[in-house]
């Protein structure tokens, strides 16, 4: 009896999973919109160039602990919400953004990766810096790298349709403006 309650427990656990699954919709049954398409293509390379950020300073020798724990969790946290919304996208039928990380975003007043995206030459330069110079120049940049994905989580907020990328922007918010608010912290503290 037990063994039979356990298979029927794991086939409806696996029914609702491969629900969940399906075609666009979301776990709500919400198909993907527009906006939902924009907030997963453009912030897919803009938390690619956050991990390249992390593991420049990760690479370093004699870093802070504290910014080397907080690059970690970074690249700890965005790492799986990268495939999580590449996943989305290849549901939704969507082409991933092209490219990766330090080329995105450097073209003036083109956003197409999102706000707060360093150029290849400022990517460059904190993979020259050293010491408490390379810290300022990661926490800076990725306070302004923050702030531009806070941006566009809130834009999904606003206008995106499919309930589990509208919980991950609501969790981006949450996380990187208490990241933003340690990152100050930090800086003052150098």
């Amino acid at each position: 009896m037990k063994r039979q309650l356990s298979l029927s427990g794991l086939g409806l656990t696996l029914a609702l999973a491969l629900a969940g699954c399906g075609g666009g919709a979301g776990s709500a049954g919400a198909a993907a919109n527009d906006a939902d398409v924009r907030f997963a293509s453009m912030m897919i390379p803009h938390h690619e160039q956050a991990v390249e950020m992390s593991e420049t300073i990760l690479a370093k020798d004699g870093m802070d602990p504290e910014v080397a724990d907080l690059a970690e969790r970074i690249k700890e946290a965005q790492g799986p919400e990268i495939e999580t919304m590449s996943g989305w996208l290849d549901a939704w039928g969507e082409p991933e953004a092209g490219g990766h990380g330090s080329g995105h975003g450097s073209g003036g007043g083109d956003d197409a990766a999102g706000g707060g995206m360093m150029s290849g030459e400022q990517m460059d330069d904190l993979a020259a810096a050293e010491g408490d110079e390379a810290s300022r120049l990661f926490l800076d940049s990725m306070i302004e790298h923050h702030e531009g994905a806070v941006d566009m989580a809130k834009q999904e907020l606003d206008a995106g349709a499919h309930a589990d990328a509208k919980e991950l922007a609501a969790s981006i918010v949450q996380a990187q403006e208490s990241e933003i608010k340690e990152m100050q912290a930090l800086l003052a503290g150098l």
